[in-house]
């Protein structure tokens, strides 16, 4: 149990998840270094069909991927995804076999 903001909750509070490093690979993948110390692999391909990411898929505009306050964002804030869903969706850099990182 723990208490926040004067609301107690039950379980122990979940860690804030930020990215605190990014770099754009080859087809379309992220390299992010988390909060937690962890190196993971996102692979945006399959999120480039939804509007939202549509103009991710040139690759230009992908590799303009910059950090604002721990949130991937693209295009001067228009475009961003949220670190819990990259930690969560993403491989380990050591799960990761033969891949050209």
């Amino acid at each position: 149990m723990y208490v926040l903001d004067g609301v107690v909750y039950a379980g122990e509070p979940s860690p804030v998840i930020r990215v605190c490093g990014v770099r754009p690979l080859d087809d379309h993948r992220l390299w992010l270094r988390f909060s937690t110390g962890e190196v993971k692999i996102f692979d945006f391909v399959p999120l480039l069909s939804k509007p939202v990411f549509a103009p991710l898929a040139d690759e230009k505009v992908f590799a303009g991927v910059y950090i604002d306050y721990g949130v991937p964002t693209w295009l001067d804030g228009m475009i961003d995804i949220a670190p819990e869903t990259l930690y969560y969706e993403s491989a380990p850099v050591e799960s990761i076999s033969n891949a050209a990182v």
